[in-house]
């Protein structure tokens, strides 16, 4: 029988990490950068295109950033946005790292915060702007337009919200008593 080293088990656990979950981040970026040039090869800027009575496809660019904000700033921002993508980016990699892929929950909700916060930063290092298409509408109330890259850091921040508060305290009580 094989005894295994105090080292070797170092170099298993840091295997199994949640970057695994880095094929999630990948396939965002991916989906959100075709669904972004298929917009843009065929819609009209601000001419909205009917597919529901709530949902239009309406491409639109956003120079700053959530709703918005600082869309009329003069400029700095976009590199100020780009300098905040980046650091969130490598922070949820690190974390990704760090983080047991027995945590699968929590690195499935990183994993599509950073597909997202990438696919918006590759269009805002580029462009100047991020593409949006996605517009949701009620009567005369308009939901400002987002895309699949907001989708994913949206629904990664609830999967993060959802393991905060129903899984992280059962994660630490499992770990107490193993310890």
């Amino acid at each position: 029988m094989t005894e295994i080293t105090g080292t070797e088990q170092v170099d298993k656990a840091a295997k199994q990490n949640c970057l695994i979950w880095l094929w999630l981040a990948f396939a965002v970026i991916a989906l959100d950068l075709i669904t972004k040039q298929i917009a843009i090869s065929y819609l009209e800027y601000a001419d909205p295109n009917p597919v529901l009575p709530f949902f239009d496809l309406t491409l639109l660019f956003n120079y700053g950033a959530a709703f918005s904000f600082l869309s009329d700033a003069g400029g700095w921002q976009r590199w100020f946005f780009v300098l905040i993508a980046v650091g969130v980016s490598i922070f949820i990699v690190v974390w990704l790292h760090k983080t047991r892929r027995e945590h699968w929950w929590l690195g499935l909700g990183l994993s599509l915060i950073l597909g997202g916060a990438i696919g918006n930063l590759y269009d805002r290092f580029f462009q100047g702007y991020v593409i949006d298409f996605i517009s949701l509408h009620y009567q005369n109330y308009y939901f400002p337009a987002f895309n699949l890259a907001d989708s994913a850091i949206t629904a990664g921040a609830a999967v993060l919200i959802i393991d905060m508060l129903f899984l992280e305290a059962r994660r630490k009580k499992t770990e107490e008593s193993n310890s």
